[in-house]
């Protein structure tokens, strides 16, 4: 009878150790499979914050480049408005310039008219008895003063013009350049200016193409 007791007890304790040893293996399965899965999730959650974190980063990069696009359009549109008026002015102004110092040497219709005018005068004011000499200054010395004075004047207005546009630019807006046309056609009115100026004064006074002698 002792024996029995003590195999059953011995088998009862074996089943109970097996059963306990079960419960082990299945609740450390259970706590692998959780930590497995905690991992899984930490992953994924990562994964997606990282990815999140780049669309955000694309994004404010893409709002950057539209905020940084606009901001050069309204510069140049800005300038454009700014440079635009003054640059045509200028350059109207330079134009000018070069034909009334072209009108100066070659002449206009209001100096021929002039002159024509004041050779009428002349025959008018002056006698058949006056001097040839006398005849000749009146006819003909007052009427090639008067083209010399007109184109004197041409001439002025031409060198005038182009010396403001040339000076334009100091009294504008501070760092605004002048496109190079714009100074290379100035200085042409200018030097056409200093030119006819100069033929001008010489033809008034007699210094250039006088009068032939009467004697």
């Amino acid at each position: 009878m002792g024996t029995k007791t003590a195999d059953e007890t011995g088998a009862a304790t074996g089943a109970e150790a097996t059963t306990d040893e079960e419960k082990v293996s299945v609740t450390k399965n259970a706590d692998d499979a959780s930590e497995t899965g905690t991992e899984a999730a930490d992953g994924t959650d990562a994964d997606l914050a990282a990815e999140n974190a780049e669309n955000a980063e694309n994004a404010d990069d893409e709002e950057d480049a539209e905020d940084l696009a606009d901001d050069d359009a309204d510069l140049a549109a800005d300038l454009a408005e700014a440079e635009g008026p003054s640059g045509v002015g200028q350059g109207a102004g330079a134009v000018v310039s070069v034909a009334l110092g072209l009108v100066s040497l070659t002449g206009g219709w209001i100096g021929t008219v002039a002159a024509a005018r004041e050779t009428l005068v002349g025959q008018l004011q002056t006698s058949s008895t006056a001097s040839v000499a006398t005849q000749v200054k009146e006819v003909y010395g007052d009427a090639w003063a008067t083209t010399a004075l007109w184109a004197g004047f041409f001439a002025l207005a031409a060198l005038l013009t182009a010396v403001v546009v040339l000076a334009r630019p100091a009294f504008g807006t501070p760092g605004t350049s002048q496109a190079p046309w714009i100074k290379s056609v100035a200085w042409a009115g200018v030097a056409l200016g200093v030119i006819g100026l100069l033929l001008a004064v010489l033809k008034y006074s007699d210094a250039l193409l006088g009068l032939p002698s009467t004697s």
